[in-house]
C-alpha cells in the first residue's frame, strides 16, 4: 500500500525524485495522469491497467464517459523511473498541476496510487474540517 507524504523539488529538466519507499511499492513501470483537485496521479502499472479497464467498460455512447476517458487516459503517459529514481513530468502535466520547474512538489501515497501536488496548493488545502467530512461519510474510527 502506498503511504506517506514527501517533499521534493522539480529540477530544471522537469524531473521529480520519487522516494525509494514509494518506488519499491510501484515497481518498474507506472502511468502518470491528471487527477481531480488539480493534482497529478501516479499509478503502478497493474493499478493503471485496472483503472483503464473500468473506464473502458463504461458505455461510449454517454458524453460524460468520453470526457472522463479523455481526461484520464488521453492525458496519461506511461513510463519508468530513471537510474536516480526520478520521473520526467511533461510540461502539460506540470502546467495542469500548477508546478513550476525548480519548485517544491508534494508526493503523497494514498493507497493504490500516488498524488503529486504543487507545494502551494497542498499548503492551501486545510484538513480543519476532516471531522465533519468523516461524519458525513459515516466513518467510525
Amino acid at each position: 500500500m502506498l503511504t506517506g507524504e514527501y517533499s521534493h523539488s522539480i529540477d530544471a529538466k522537469s524531473r521529480l525524485i520519487i522516494p525509494a519507499k514509494i518506488r519499491d511499492e510501484i515497481g518498474d513501470r507506472f502511468a502518470l495522469t491528471r487527477g481531480q483537485d488539480g493534482c497529478l496521479l501516479l499509478y503502478p502499472e497493474s493499478e493503471w491497467e485496472e483503472f483503464v479497464m473500468k473506464l473502458q467498460k463504461l458505455p461510449s455512447s454517454k458524453p460524460q464517459v468520453r470526457t472522463i476517458r479523455r481526461f484520464y487516459i488521453g492525458g496519461a503517459m506511461e513510463s519508468e523511473f530513471d537510474k536516480q529514481g526520478r520521473i520526467l513530468i511533461p510540461a502539460n502535466l506540470l502546467e495542469y498541476a500548477g508546478i513550476g520547474k525548480e519548485e517544491e512538489a508534494i508526493v503523497v501515497g494514498v493507497g493504490s496510487h500516488v498524488e503529486i501536488w504543487s507545494a502551494k496548493k497542498w499548503s492551501e488545502d486545510s484538513f480543519d474540517d476532516i471531522g465533519a467530512i468523516a461524519e458525513e461519510l459515516d466513518l467510525d474510527f
